[in-house]
């Protein structure tokens, strides 16, 4: 990989729509935050628990995901992780965030909603007035749980539509498929909130035809074995419904072995609409940009082929069309820059 392309990759603005604020969670807040609130962590050292960051699947990943947000207690709590997550965003130019975070993961422990979603958005409103980061909040629902829980949770965040514009789908893919949640997405969609969903990460082509068929929704999360599925890939195109592809994430969950087999390239070639995002980055190894370097380098990636990504990531988001004119033409300007400065043909 040339030094103009890291350099490109590293100041190209770009926008993240992939991210659970949970999962940027470090090790070293994850302690602080045990200290503070008496919390016990099965770990000795913040090297032990690095070293534990070796998933063979989706499943793997989540028990130690859960574990760790055993720590989030106070609305300081949610505040403070939100914060780093917007210092690490700010150093990879990301001037647009769109933050998942899961409701009843803490709920379900005694934790207040109005903590989680208070705490996420005070610091989203600092992170805008000191970084000039902009950003959206969406609230997932946890798949391995009923519809009945989920509506729960959609009833406690009616009291916070001024923070929350989207509500999504995530956690265990394999066995819960969208079709469970249609009545809680369509209650959803009629209180205004924008939806998308995790489909087709480690589940078939079948959950994104669901998610986009029953569900209704806007933008797929992760997607990727969408290209086994030419009639699914067609469509995508043809409706332009966003992929929020996350490569790091999906060669640590082994949807992948190898980043050469990463099917972003092949799904760029077929004009899908996809982004870059770090999905789960404390523990899969790199923010937005590292995802960006690592799969450049492993697919070959052109200054080309990244410009469009992060056109993508403007035109994908959940911005006005007047705030994404203005994003892509900030991005236009410095591509000419970049260009410019380190004669990139």
């Amino acid at each position: 990989m040339t030094s103009e392309l890291k350099r490109y990759i590293r100041l190209i603005p770009k926008a993240e729509l992939h991210l659970h604020i949970e999962g940027s969670l470090e090790p070293e807040l994850m302690f602080e935050m045990a200290k503070k609130n008496g919390v016990k962590i099965n770990y000795n050292s913040i090297e032990e628990l690095r070293a534990a960051y070796n998933f063979n699947n989706l499943q793997e990943f989540l028990d130690l995901y859960y574990a760790g947000a055993d720590v989030l207690l106070t609305e300081d709590d949610f505040y403070n992780l939100t914060m780093a997550y917007l210092k690490k965003a700010n150093e990879d130019n990301v001037v647009h965030t769109e933050i998942f975070f899961d409701p009843q993961t803490h709920t379900s422990r005694g934790v207040k909603f109005e903590n989680v979603v208070n705490g996420i958005a005070n610091a989203l409103e600092d992170g805008k007035k000191q970084m000039g980061i902009s950003s959206q909040l969406i609230m997932c629902f946890l798949r391995h749980l009923d519809e009945k829980s989920a509506m729960k949770t959609l009833d406690f965040a009616l009291d916070h539509k001024d923070k929350i514009i989207g509500v999504g789908l995530d956690s265990s893919e394999l066995g819960n498929p969208p079709n469970k949640f249609i009545n809680v997405f369509e209650r959803a969609q009629k209180e205004g909130f924008l939806t998308v969903a995790h489909a087709g990460e480690e589940g078939p082509a079948s959950y994104v035809w669901e998610a986009i068929d029953l569900l209704n929704v806007m933008r797929i999360d992760h997607g990727v074995r969408s290209i086994k599925d030419k009639r699914l890939v067609a469509e995508l195109v043809k409706r332009q419904i966003p992929l929020t592809v996350c490569p790091l994430s999906n060669l640590k969950l082994k949807v992948v072995t190898d980043l050469k087999d990463h099917p972003l390239k092949k799904m760029l070639d077929k004009n899908l609409l996809v982004t870059i995002n770090s999905d789960d980055p404390s523990y899969f190894g790199g923010y937005v940009n590292q995802n960006y370097l690592e799969v450049a380098r492993a697919l070959n990636l052109t200054i080309d082929d990244i410009l469009i990504l992060a056109n993508n990531s403007f035109i994908s988001s959940f911005l006005s069309n007047k705030e994404k004119q203005k994003f892509l033409e900030h991005v236009e300007m410095k591509d000419k820059e970049l260009r410019q400065n380190d004669f990139i043909e």
